[in-house]
């Protein structure tokens, strides 16, 4: 096993803190090389003082001899006083820090004092008391890297979700839940994991596991693309439910709809089913890295796999069933073939480029497959679906 170094470092963003002064601490995601990621929280004088032992330890890299040798970034001194309006502003500033820090030669990214200072802390795991008056207040960062102050107008309020089974975990990055935990969700991955935090505790949670106060969690998945997005299968997996797909190692599919919980909708052929996300990678890309993720958290659960469940919500919007997949599926595919030119031989294609541009005929648009009854009618307006029920 190699040594332990950190692969990414990204801003979240900051939090307003009120215990025991005002303050604010800096929240980042630190990626290391055994695929954990952890969330750390520094001030930024703290940061400052990193930078300063950076420097002293390196003095060629800063530049103390030679400016034109320098490769460690600059770095602003805090000022005197910093407010709500310099935390936002130099959040771009450390975005752009922590990107030079990863471009460093390996005796600078991998040496302890490195090291060190984004290793988790004991404060980094204490969370609010109820007991305190006055919560910290999460600032995040916009999803396009820039920070704005003008468009910041208070604190942006995580999602917020209920745990509708216990789950017990099986790492320490991951976080135990019992039924009813109200929990922050601060990362949504395409894995199916979700990072987040809960009174004094966090870590990765099944996303099968939780689901939206306000409303079900089906409606927050996006619309199925039955065009397709290649992928390859990068860990073989067999079936457990009749809806799932079986397949090996090395085998290239078509992903039909991304779902939220880590488990998508992919096409074989005429064939569809489900398939756990972490199980694939877009053709082309890396998979060492991938492969490396699914050793340390594996498949989420599925939601139909979870024993007891207890929703709050009497009824939520019904997925769609693998039969209505595959209709659709194998429309468009057949569309898809008609639309497509046929082998053409040499005299018909001298004969189509002759012909005049107003005679040759227009293609004809892609006619989108006809959605099922189910799912037209739970799409439908309420109004709708009462005449509906009239009607019969």
């Amino acid at each position: 096993m190699g040594d332990h170094f950190i692969r990414h470092i990204a801003l979240l963003g900051f939090e307003k803190r009120f215990v025991p002064s005002q303050h604010y601490v800096y929240m980042f995601l630190v990626k290391w090389q055994d695929l954990s990621e952890k969330v750390v929280y520094r001030r930024f004088t703290e940061i400052y003082e990193f930078h300063k032992g950076l420097k002293e330890m390196f003095p060629i890299e800063a530049g103390d001899i030679n400016p034109q040798n320098r490769i460690i970034p600059h770095l602003p001194a805090p000022r005197w006083f910093d407010g709500q309006r310099a935390a936002e502003s130099r959040q771009g500033t450390l975005t752009e820090y922590c990107s030079a820090l990863m471009s460093l030669p390996v005796k600078i990214s991998r040496c302890p004092h490195f090291l060190d200072f984004f290793r988790v802390r004991p404060d980094d795991l204490k969370l609010p008391t109820d007991s305190q008056v006055k919560k910290p207040e999460t600032y995040l960062m916009p999803k396009d890297g820039k920070s704005n102050t003008a468009d910041i107008t208070g604190p942006i309020i995580l999602q917020t979700y209920r745990a509708i089974a216990d789950y017990e975990k099986g790492s320490s990055s991951q976080m135990a839940l019992a039924t009813g935990d109200v929990v922050e969700v601060v990362e949504k991955n395409e894995s199916g994991w979700w990072f987040c935090q809960m009174k004094t505790k966090r870590g990765w949670v099944p996303a099968s596991y939780l689901e939206p106060l306000d409303s079900p969690d089906e409606a927050e998945d996006p619309e199925p693309n039955y065009e397709g997005e290649p992928y390859v299968t990068i860990k073989a997996y067999t079936a457990v439910l009749e809806d799932e797909m079986s397949l090996e190692e090395g085998e290239t599919i078509e992903v039909i709809h991304k779902l939220l919980d880590g488990w998508w909708v992919i096409r074989k052929e005429d064939v569809t089913g489900y398939f756990p996300s972490m199980f694939l990678q877009k053709a082309g890309q890396d998979v060492a890295q991938a492969k490396s993720q699914i050793k340390s958290r594996g498949a989420p659960p599925r939601r139909s796999s979870i024993r007891n469940a207890h929703s709050i919500h009497q009824r939520s919007r019904k997925r769609l069933s693998q039969d209505t997949y595959r209709r659709n599926s194998v429309r468009f595919t057949q569309q898809r073939r008609r639309q497509r030119p046929g082998p053409q031989s040499p005299g018909s294609a001298l004969k189509e480029e002759q012909q005049p541009e107003t005679e040759r005929p227009k293609p004809q648009p892609a006619v989108p497959p006809r959605p099922s009854a189910d799912l037209i009618l739970h799409r439908c307006s309420e109004s709708t679906k009462r005449k509906l029920a009239s009607a019969v």
